[in-house]
């Protein structure tokens, strides 16, 4: 339960420094350069979302990945302490 605390606690800290994660490639750099010197502020904050947004997705992917796989290996765990109890108890 402690690392849960802890990971949540690293979670809302990143996500309370989320603004300063804004970054971009050299080619969305310069087309943002360019819209914006146009007066079209719109773009770069689409540009920005989409790179956040193919940021953050592998990384979900994979905390559920685990998140599922760990869940399944404690219940399986359970069922085998349980049968072993089980059979503990049948021999003596």
């Amino acid at each position: 339960m402690k690392i849960w605390k802890s990971f949540l606690a690293i979670v809302v800290l990143y996500l309370l420094t989320f603004t300063d994660t804004f970054a971009q490639c050299a080619m969305c750099r310069g087309t943002v350069e360019s819209t914006m010197s146009n007066g079209r502020n719109h773009v770069a904050v689409g540009l920005n979302t989409g790179i956040l947004y193919l940021l953050v997705t592998p990384y979900l992917l994979v905390a559920i990945i685990i998140f599922l796989w760990l869940r399944t290996s404690k219940k399986e765990h359970g069922k085998r302490l349980a049968i072993a109890s089980r059979v503990k108890g049948a021999m003596s």
